[in-house]
């Protein structure tokens, strides 16, 4: 926080650090004694009538009163990063989604509406990666009428969290009505000490087969084209199987390798064969093929509320890059 030559708190923002990063304290509870007061850190992503709004790493937006403000500074747009390889959001987000293509896409100015049956959000979203070149209220129009289309709820992923993502984009949507459904880690993390690991008796295939989709949960039995094309889109796709009891594998895994990054998915293991090792192996089999194709750095993906992958990933050493989020337009039906 900052201090006047007389060692009180100051206000040193106004409403044209909109966009910017800072720290704030106010009163929590203004009247109330003892004081008691509340620090945020986020994207100051809007102060309109004396009301102000911050959207934090999470994707969570915290409003406030002007009058409960007790201090505030702009500080650095993001913390230095001290694990894993350096990258920009723009970079991963590109990399990340070239990994799960979808079957269907449309370009709205720098925005990309992607389509796919139904199978997964991430390829039936709209991705913004710039300016939709139209309004706001105009692109979100189009991206709800593009997706009604297609017998499709319309949603927007949105990333926070990293020095070029959208908080202010996430803040317009809740504004809107837009409901944030889910909220994922990127995770990046070095390639070698996936790799290093054992890798056990993992099989390696081109082709994702039967028995592989047997274990992936999102194909329900019955995979139908979409997903067939969904999973087996990337610039150099790889699917990891480890046996089980009969012809379905106790583990599966997929790996892109895009240039420099090895992004791996769906990885799953059968509740009877956890805390054998078994997803770590297919990762590690997975990532001893992708550094032979000279990629050195790898992503993945999990959710926030799946504590146990998260667990494997921090004793991994992947590290938190940003956060991205699902919204879905408060038209669409439940």
């Amino acid at each position: 926080m900052e201090f006047t030559a007389g060692g009180r708190l100051e206000v040193r923002i106004t409403p044209s650090d909109v966009g910017k990063r800072v720290s704030v304290r106010r009163l929590s509870d203004p009247g109330a004694r003892p004081e008691k007061f509340t620090d945020t850190v986020g994207v100051l992503t809007s102060w309109d009538d004396g009301v102000l709004l911050i959207t934090r790493r999470t994707g969570e937006t915290v409003r406030m009163p002007e009058s409960s403000l007790v201090a505030g500074k702009v500080v650095p747009a993001a913390p230095a990063r001290r694990r894993g390889p350096a990258a920009g959001f723009g970079e991963l987000a590109r990399v990340t989604a070239r990994a799960w293509q979808p079957v269907e896409s449309e370009p709205l100015g720098e925005w990309t509406l992607r389509a796919s049956g139904g199978f997964t959000r991430r390829a039936n979203s709209a991705l913004p990666l710039g300016d939709p070149g139209m309004p706001l209220d105009d692109a979100l129009a189009r991206t709800r009428a593009w997706y009604e289309e297609r017998d499709l709820p319309p949603y927007v992923q949105v990333a926070t969290g990293e020095e070029g993502t959208q908080e202010r984009l996430c803040a317009a949507l809740e504004e809107r009505g837009w409901r944030r459904e889910v909220t994922a880690e990127v995770r990046v993390g070095g390639l070698a000490p996936v790799g290093d690991r054992e890798p056990g008796d993992v099989r390696l295939s081109r082709s994702v087969d039967g028995a592989w989709l047997r274990r992936y949960h999102r194909s329900g039995g019955e995979p139908g084209p979409h997903m067939l094309r969904v999973l087996g889109a990337g610039p150099s796709v790889w699917f990891a199987s480890a046996p089980g009891d009969g012809d379905v594998p106790a583990a599966v895994g997929r790996c892109v390798v895009d240039g420099r990054w090895a992004g791996f998915m769906a990885v799953e293991v059968d509740p009877a064969y956890r805390r054998r090792g078994l997803g770590t192996a297919v990762m590690a089999a997975l990532a001893r093929r992708a550094l032979e194709e000279g990629a050195s750095a790898a992503w993945l993906q999990v959710e926030t509320d799946n504590e146990s992958a998260r667990a494997l990933y921090d004793g991994m050493g992947f590290a938190v890059h940003h956060l991205y989020h699902h919204f879905r337009s408060p038209e669409a039906g439940t």
